[in-house]
This record gives structure tokens, C-alpha cells and sequence, in this order.
């Protein structure tokens, strides 16, 4: 990795692996974009600035009388302002002390650092060479930083933007995007993932049309509807092969990405904290610092940009503590029993997968306060002795006396209207005083805008950890805030608090996590409804959806694969018929799909036989030899669930000596279909055994022909190959 500036032309080159972005400073002092793609010598790119199509230009001010390029409009920028000339989408918008909204960010001087500083109270990637280039507006002092770093051993270039007011008046911030990003003119697509509760990340593909096209959230959360990630995609490329270029924010309120293709064709990216229902006040020598954006670029198509993603996210972002370590194989309760359990009923599910490979229990939802039912108790985060006599002790040395770790269900940031914390401080919960609430799931959020109320959550949660011999925890996330207002702020600074409560989870998150670090935590959010990169920060796995259905499964661990390490993904075998589905899968194929990601069970497992318990350990046991794949591999998606009747990952090892194939078929039929499957990412000169076929094949032969191949009659069924290189 490297970032050079070559004087003479005031070009920064930023070189990263398989990649090259290229900028400079233009002749007007503006920070200009020129290239984005595959490695590249160091040239004088100036040959490549066009003027573009013209529509009404507005001449830069004081250029009048310049020929040639003087208006900011038709330059690929690096930040766009508003109000001289540039009808773009502005990356910042500032209300200045006189009322007027302009600012004319130009180059104020730059640093290379070698090492990438942490930005202030919110998650951002680890490492790394940074590059800051300093912009200033000389009228009214206010400035901007942009912040770019680079990596050698992933293709992403980590962005951000710092604000600030140097005058001695205070100003707005009524926008403050972390990016902008210029393409050259293209006939592009866009791809994006929606969704809902159950049906998350599902992967939409469409045409890039002119003007603005945008995904965001206004929830004060990132996920279930639209995740914070887009790509910019060129019409032929697919997995394999064409230009990917993805943009995925680190940030778990409300956001927005935009793609902005202008009259001459060029894309404009932004994007960041949402700035509907945002403003800012900055006083006298404050500053803004906005979450930070990862941009992933690879000319091996969406394949090769996931791939990218995923080696920034286990290198530099997840706990490194836990990012490569085993991972908990869990029996979860919740859909075995929901709210309707005591002692004698959570051991029975526990004795009967003791032994299988199963090394973590998990009680969720009930354990606590009055709460046999979803509409009372969030909040009271103290045992519920009615249901588990004698505390968690005996249920937790039960566990322990097994051979198994103990994890527990937790909610914090929620409270119910009947709850001993509501009674006591009605004023905890997001609500404005006179106007009654929205309620979710029968429940509000406490306002962790407030340190007040931070700190009461942290000292419950804190304490039960503390008291109990505690390894897990799953922490839930189940609506989203409606009357964003606070208590704990001025009527002029209301339009903060979707930030606020962001910058507020990511202090609980410190204070807990941090607190304990030799408990493993997991994220949720009713499934997976919060699923970004902020959250991984925190969280090395999040439940990837509430639909454990192995069909559903397939949309939505492909569409999240597009951005997250499948090592991210908690994936459990569940009972069939399915509870979201009522649908019937074979255990086989509910295990297969499951082991693609963190896996686990959760179902009641006290009603099991000798043989499905016979059958769990041999699925533990086969999770095992693979999941140093799922922890560290690349992926290749080799059949896509989207466009036919088929899904298949193939996990390969860095070294390419070690591969896991898993292909799935939606329907079967009465004749046997002729399906060679795809095999991607082998060394073609490498011999490799193959599971199922008792061959030596070559890898330039199995990633040509492929493998014919032979799923079990009927619907739903799955197929495995292992791949090991030999030596010849």
C-alpha cells in the first residue's frame, strides 16, 4: 500500500491491493477526482479532463474571464458544495452565521500519516496509511478534512469527512455526508438490498437512470428495509468478471447513499447520516465528525468486490479477539419454548444435545422482571424467580456441569410501558411530553441520548453479567424510534438525535462489551434488522434473520453475503414445519445451508431421538472440519438463487489447498435435470481430491467442466464437495 503525492502536478495516487484511486488538485484549488480502477503507473492523468456537456455554466467567481474549465459543475469531484455554480448533490450544506448556505471548500495544504486515527466516539476500521487533505472556505473559515486510507491486503479505500467551524460564530450543519465519489460516463446498474422483517437483503438489481437515485433510512436504524451499501455495477458484469465498485457505510442510524448520474453521463456517489430530520448546531472552533464509508473496487465482479469486503471487515473491523476464533456452536430456546419455560424444562433441552458438540446454551427471551409474555418487563433487567427458582444459578451450573457455556438474552435498549424502570422513570422512554406514543411489539426505547438513562442500562446489564458466570450474550434490537425527541436537549437542537442515539448505542456497546471482554456477544435486531458494519464492530456475528426456513435462508444469506464475511452470519437448523414458513426441508439440507455461516440449533430439542441426536453430532462434527472455511475463506457464489433454481457458495481457503462446495436445488422433478455445477477459486495447477467422486482432478479442469451434479430426488435438497489439493 502506498500513498503518493507528486508535486508537480499536485496528484495524489493512492495504491492499494489491485487497485490505484487518483485525484488532484486543479488549477482552481479544487480536489478533483481523475481515476478509479485496476493498478496504474503514476501518470499525468490531466489528459483525460473533458469538458462535458454544458447546461447554463456558472463560471467559478472571480473567473469570469478564464477560458477553459472554470466551473466546479463539470468536475469529477472529491466534495461537492452548494450554491457557486455545482447543481450536483452537495456533500455538505452549512447555514452560515449571516443566514447565507455557501461554502467554497478549496485546498488548504494535506498529511500523510502512517497510521489511521480513530474517529471520536463512533466504530471505524482498524490501520492502515491515511492520507488528509485539508479544504478550507477563506471567506467564512469553515473547513472540511477528508480522510482516505488504504490497505495492502484488501482492495477498499476507507473514507470520511471531518467538519469544522473556524469563525466565532456558531453555524448549521444542515448536511454532512462522509464522501463524495465521481465514475466516468457509463451505462451503469445499481444494485441495492431491501427487505423486511424475515425477508432481509434480498439483492435488487437495476438500471442507473439520470438523476438521483437513493437508498436510506429515516428508522434512527440501518438494516431490515434498506441496508446501508450500494454498488455501481457495469451492464456485463456478473460474479466472475467487469468493473464492481461498492460503498457501504459504518453506521447504525438513519443514512442515506446517492447515485447521481448527470447530463454528460458521469456518476456522482455520496452519502452518509441522513440529512432529512438533521441539523447541527457547530459552535465557535467545534468540529463534526461523520461515520466512516468503506469504497471496495475489483474487476472481478460482484464476486471479487464481496471478497474485498470481507477481507476489510475480518482484518480491520471485527474484534480481532474473535473474528478468527471458533465460534460458539449454540442451542438457542426460543423457538423451542418462547415465554413458556422454568428450570426443569431449559435442562431437559440442554441434556439432550450434551455430548453432540453443542457447547453453548443460550436462554433467551423471559428470564427476567414480569415478563411471560411480550407486552411487560423489558427494562427490569433482574431474574424473574417465579420462573427459574433459585436465580440463574441453577439452570447456569446445570449447564456448566455438562461441559457447556452459558448465554443469556438481553434488550437494552427498550422498555415497556408495565415495568418497575417505566414506573419509576417514565421519562426514560422516547416520547414527547403531552403526545402519546407509538408503541412496537408493545414497547418504547429509552432515550440513549441521555447519559442518565446510559448509565442506569449499563449498571443493570453490567451487574448480572458481573454476578453470574455469564460466556454469551444475544442482544436484540426489536423496533425502530418514531417521536425522536429528548428530553436532555434544547428545542433547537431536536433535529440531532438520530446521531445522538447512534453515538448512544456505541457508548452502551463500550460500556458493555469492553466491560466484559470474555463474553461473546451477538447481535440482533427482531433477526436482521440491523445488520451493518458498525454493529460488526461490536458483534463478530449477528442473526442474520428471524426466518430460519433453509429455502428462505438461501435469498437471504446470498443477497448479505454481497457485503458481510459469511463468518457474520448466526445460522441455526431449526424444527420443521418451519415456524415462519410452516415449510418441510430435509434436516440435511436445513444443516448445509445453516453451516454456512456461524452456525447453531434452535428448536426443542428435549422431544429428540437417539437417532436425531446421533444425527446432530455428525452435523457438529462436519460444521468443525469446515468452519476454519467459514472463518477465513473466500467466497465464490456459484449459483444464483435469484435467477434460477439453484444456490451454491464455495468457500476456498487463502492457500487454495482446502475447498467446500454447497449447492442447493429449489424443486425437483420426475425426470433427472442435467446440472453441471460451477467450481471457482481452485489453483489450476493444483491437484485436488474430491469428495463423492473418488477422483484426482486438476483445477483448470474442475473450474472449467465442473461437476455433474447428483442431488437427492425431490425438493430442497442439497449436495457438498469437499476439495483437498494432493501432492502429485
Amino acid at each position: 500500500m502506498s500513498i503518493t503525492f507528486d508535486a508537480s502536478t499536485k496528484t495524489f495516487y493512492l495504491d492499494g491491493k489491485g487497485m490505484t484511486y487518483a485525484f488532484f488538485i486543479n488549477e482552481h484549488g479544487y480536489a478533483e477526482h481523475l481515476y478509479y480502477g485496476q493498478p496504474i503507473a503514476h501518470d499525468d492523468l490531466s489528459y483525460t479532463r473533458e469538458r462535458g456537456v454544458q447546461s447554463f455554466v456558472v463560471k467559478i467567481p472571480g473567473k469570469e474571464n478564464v477560458n477553459g474549465l472554470c466551473y466546479y459543475g463539470q468536475f469529477p469531484t472529491e466534495l461537492s458544495f452548494f450554491g457557486t455554480g455545482d447543481y450536483r448533490e452537495p456533500t455538505v450544506a452549512v447555514t452560515n452565521a449571516a443566514g447565507d448556505r455557501l461554502a467554497e471548500l478549496l485546498y488548504d495544504g494535506h498529511e500523510i500519516l502512517s497510521e489511521k486515527p480513530a474517529i471520536t466516539g463512533m466504530p471505524s476500521m482498524r490501520g492502515g496509511e491515511t492520507l488528509v487533505v485539508h479544504l478550507k472556505d477563506q471567506f467564512t473559515a469553515f473547513a472540511c478534512d477528508l480522510y482516505y486510507t488504504v490497505y495492502d491486503d484488501c482492495g477498499v479505500i476507507a473514507r470520511r469527512a471531518v467538519y469544522k467551524n473556524g469563525a466565532k460564530t456558531p453555524v448549521m450543519l444542515n448536511r454532512a455526508y462522509s464522501f463524495a465519489m465521481s465514475l466516468p460516463g457509463g451505462d451503469y446498474d445499481m444494485i441495492s438490498l431491501h427487505g423486511a422483517w424475515a425477508t432481509e437483503r434480498a439483492v435488487q438489481r437495476t438500471p442507473l437512470p439520470y438523476g438521483v437515485t437513493s437508498v436510506d433510512s429515516k428508522r434512527t436504524t440501518s438494516s431490515a428495509t434498506l441496508n446501508p451499501f450500494m454498488a455501481i455495477v457495469g451492464k456485463t458484469t456478473d460474479e466472475l468478471q467487469g468493473n464492481a465498485y461498492g460503498v457501504s457505510l459504518v453506521y447504525s442510524s438513519s443514512y442515506v447513499l446517492k447515485a447521481e448520474k448527470n447530463e454528460s453521463g458521469n456518476v456522482l456517489l455520496t452519502g452518509g447520516i441522513n440529512d432529512f430530520d438533521f441539523a447541527w448546531k457547530l459552535g465557535a472552533g467545534e468540529s463534526f465528525e461523520t461515520p466512516e464509508v468503506v469504497l471496495a473496487y475489483s474487476h472481478e465482479g460482484l464476486g471479487g468486490m464481496s471478497r474485498q469486503f470481507h477481507d476489510a471487515y475480518r482484518n480491520h473491523l471485527i474484534n480481532p479477539r474473535y473474528v478468527r476464533s471458533h465460534r460458539p456452536v449454540v442451542i438457542n430456546n426460543w423457538e423451542g419454548t418462547y415465554f413458556n419455560f422454568d428450570n426443569e424444562k431449559l435442562k431437559a433441552i440442554v441434556k439432550a444435545v450434551a455430548g453432540t458438540g453443542i457447547d453453548t446454551f443460550v436462554l433467551d427471551d423471559g428470564w427476567f422482571g414480569k415478563r411471560d409474555n411480550d407486552r411487560s418487563g423489558l427494562g427490569d433487567w433482574v431474574v424473574n424467580s417465579q420462573k427459574l427458582q433459585g436465580g440463574l444459578t441453577e439452570i447456569i451450573n446445570y449447564v456448566h456441569s455438562l461441559g457447556m457455556n452459558f448465554g443469556l438474552w438481553f434488550e437494552p435498549e427498550m422498555i415497556s410501558e408495565d415495568s418497575d424502570l417505566y414506573r419509576a422513570h417514565p421519562d426514560y422512554a422516547i416520547g414527547v411530553p403531552g403526545r402519546a406514543r407509538c408503541t412496537s411489539r408493545t414497547q418504547y426505547m429509552l432515550d440513549l441520548t441521555r447519559k442518565e438513562v446510559r448509565d442506569a442500562v449499563v449498571g443493570a446489564v453490567n451487574k448480572i453479567l458481573r454476578e453470574n458466570q455469564i460466556e454469551y450474550v444475544k442482544w436484540d434490537y426489536n423496533r425502530n424510534v418514531t417521536e425522536s425527541f429528548s428530553l436532555g436537549r434544547e428545542p433547537e437542537r431536536q433535529a440531532e438525535f438520530a446521531h445522538r442515539y447512534a453515538l448512544g448505542v456505541y457508548d452502551l456497546c463500550e460500556r458493555i462489551v469492553n466491560a466484559n471482554p470474555d463474553v461473546f456477544f451477538e447481535g440482533c435486531s427482531g433477526g436482521g434488522a440491523r445488520f451493518d458494519p458498525a454493529m460488526l464492530y461490536y458483534f463478530p456475528q449477528i442473526w442474520t434473520s428471524d426466518d430460519s426456513d433453509a429455502e428462505e435462508r438461501t435469498r437471504i444469506q446470498y443477497g448479505t453475503s454481497m457485503v458481510y464475511p459469511v463468518s457474520t452470519m448466526s445460522c441455526h437448523v431449526s424444527v420443521v414445519p418451519n415456524h415462519q414458513t410452516t415449510r418441510v426441508t430435509p434436516m440435511k439440507t436445513r444443516a448445509d445451508i445453516a453451516h454456512l455461516g456461524a452456525t447453531g440449533y434452535e428448536l426443542d430439542t428435549s422431544s429428540f431421538t437417539d437417532e436425531d441426536r446421533e444425527t446432530t453430532k455428525a452435523q457438529v462434527e462436519d460444521y468443525h472440519g469446515m468452519e476454519e472455511l467459514v472463518l477465513n475463506g473466500d467466497l465464490y457464489r456459484t449459483e444464483d438463487i435469484y435467477n434460477s433454481n439453484y444456490f451454491g457458495f464455495m468457500l476456498v481457503s487463502k492457500d487454495q489447498n482446502d475447498a467446500l462446495l454447497t449447492a442447493y436445488r429449489r424443486m425437483g422433478g420426475a425426470q433427472v435435470e442435467t446440472k453441471y455445477l460451477r467450481v471457482c477459486g481452485l489453483d489450476a495447477n493444483k491437484k485436488y481430491r474430491v469428495s463423492g467422486l473418488d477422483k484426482v482432478l486438476s483445477g483448470s479442469t474442475l473450474m472449467n467442466v465442473g461437476l455433474l451434479a447428483r442431488f437427492p430426488r425431490g425438493d430442497f435438497g442439497t449436495v457438498t464437495h469437499h476439495f483437498t489439493a494432493v501432492e502429485e
